[in-house]
Formats: C-alpha cells, structure tokens, sequence
C-alpha cells in the first residue's frame, strides 16, 4: 500500500510510521521538515506546509495513496482543506481525534464508540467533535472515504503523563508533596504508542473502518494514585501524594485545570470490542509500570532533559499551602 502520513513524526505516529514501514508499506511523510524526532528509515519525506494548499499540491502533483493519515488537523477549517485537496487521491483518509471528545462526564461505562460527543469543559475536544461532524458530513453527502480515530492519553518515552512533564518528579525527588487531583481514585487509560501502532496500521487499507469511528486505547486501568506510585517508583522515590479538587486547581492554573475538567478528573474506561473486530491482532502487551522505567530512563539519560516547569511547580505550592490552612 501507498500512504501518506500529513506529520508522522510525533509522539504517536512515530510509532505508527515505524510498524508501517516494517509492514512493507510505501510510507510518505508529509511535514515541514522541523521536527526534532528523525525519520524512520525507510519513509519518504514530502516537505511541505499543510497550512499551505498550494505547496501540498504541488507536492502530491500525479500521486495516489491508499490511505492518507492526517495527525495533526484540529479545526473543522482545517479539514475541510483536506478534503479539498485529497478527494479523488486516497481511497481512505483517516482524522486522528481524540478520545476526549466523548461525553463528560460519561454516563456509562465502559466507553464505546456510541457513547454522546459531548465536552462543555475543553475547547479542544469541541474542535475535535467539530471536525468530526464536518468529515461525516462529507461522507454521508459526497462518499469522502473517511475513517476516525479516537486515542485516549497515548504516550513514548519522552511524555510523562502530567501537566508540566518532570516538574511532578523533580517535586518527588525533592521530597516535596505533589498534587492529585480529587481522591486520586478516578481510572485513567495509559496507551503506549507500540500498542497503539498495531490497531492504527491494521485500520489503514481496510474497507470496512470506511465512515466509522474507533477508540484505539490499552485495557489497563489505573487510578491516578497508582499512575503518580509507578512514576515514583521508576524515578527511585515515593511519593508524598496531596489530593486537593480539580476546581481548585483550575482557579490556579487554567490549562492545568482544563484539562482535568475537561477530561482527567472523570474516569476512562473504554471497551476495545471495535477495533478488535477489524484488528484481530491489537491486542497491548505494555503495561504502565514497563512504560514508566522507559520514561524515567529516558529522563535521566540526559539531565537537560529536565525541565521543571516553574508556573506548575508555583502552583503546586500555592494550592499546598491553601490546602494547609496558609493564605497565598
């Protein structure tokens, strides 16, 4: 198969591009050539900016793919260029959306892929719902061959799973508490990108994922006291774990808080059944304490690495000290 990845370089589709081309895919990657992870050996690079119409189609002048992954769009102006530019050119064209597009908070679980869109909190999974309905749209009315695909918190070894990245472990290894947000017992999904991979590649060419959406998640579920204990862990410390509520923590920092709000404070759950029928093979093997070690070896390979995040770390001690009894 011929395909073609718009970025294929990022956190998840690194991944993705990597299996593809062990597949014995013909793999191209759209992108403007600044990203800082390399190119797989092996995939093709097509230098172009997808914010820019006329570049990209010169680019593509005279080619056909079989499927066209685009991972980076986030507005429904920004897919609607992509159909312009890709209808007649791909048997397939797959939006990657995000799994917080679904109802929050979820009235059942597991999540399926019936579960309402519905996000008051996070502009950004509205966007992502938006551009949605504008590709179903487009495939109810004129057959554009879209398939939609739903990750939920996908991550590699260089993402640690917390608003400002090492800042909570610079604070465990420190001594310092950290924050959790509400009790720490709402359940979290964890997806390794390898995992994710081998459900995302299986979709690519397959006649039946035409103008259906699936959920591509691991079937490990952890509370957010456990995912901060196998941080802790990895990292050589234990953490001192301070709940305090994701209200709280949106009045002192608000990306923080949106995306608690909007999505980590409710519990994910989500039922694979889907994905499976069509992927036989996705089945994850990496479970998050394995995921952990790769990230904290990752961490201290390099100490410029390191980064702590001085608004989050500020706020961390801000709402520490609310929460004992110390006006900030």
């Amino acid at each position: 198969m011929r395909v073609l990845f718009i970025g294929g370089t990022g956190i998840i589709s690194s991944a993705c591009s990597e299996l593809a081309v062990r597949r014995g895919m013909e793999l191209y990657l759209l992108n403007r050539g600044q990203s800082v992870r390399p190119i797989y050996e092996g995939a093709k690079v097509l230098q172009a900016d997808i914010r820019q119409p006329e570049q990209v189609a010169s680019a593509l002048e005279g080619m056909q793919f079989d499927a066209i992954v685009d991972w980076i769009a986030y507005t429904p102006e920004q897919v609607q260029s992509d159909i312009e530019l890709f209808r007649g050119r791909t048997r397939q064209y797959v939006f990657i959306s995000s799994a917080s597009v679904y109802q929050k908070p979820p009235h059942f679980l597991p999540i399926t892929e019936s579960t309402p869109l519905h996000n008051p909190f996070w502009e950004y999974s509205r966007q992502k719902a938006a551009c949605e309905a504008t590709l179903m749209d487009a495939y109810r009315q004129d057959d554009f061959p879209v398939t939609i695909v739903r990750p939920s918190h996908t991550y590699d070894r260089t993402l640690l799973p917390f608003t400002g990245g090492y800042t909570q472990v610079a604070r465990m290894r420190a001594g310092k508490p950290v924050i959790v947000h509400g009790d720490g017992t709402s359940l979290w999904t964890l997806t390794h990108h390898k995992d994710f991979a081998v459900g995302l590649v299986g979709l690519l060419g397959h006649p039946l994922a035409l103008g259906e959406a699936f959920h591509i998640t691991s079937d490990e579920w952890l509370s957010w006291n456990q995912i901060n204990e196998i941080i802790a862990e990895a990292a050589g410390v234990k953490a001192h774990l301070v709940h305090a509520p994701s209200e709280l923590i949106a009045r002192f920092d608000q990306q923080w808080g949106d995306s608690l709000l909007g999505d980590k404070s409710f519990s994910a759950i989500f039922d694979n059944s889907k994905i499976r029928r069509l992927v036989p093979e996705f089945r994850p093997v990496i479970p998050f304490w394995q995921g952990a070690r790769e990230i904290m070896a990752w961490y201290d390979a390099d100490p410029a690495r390191q980064v702590v995040n001085a608004v989050v770390d500020a706020a961390q001690e801000r709402i520490i000290a609310l929460l004992n009894g110390v006006r900030p």
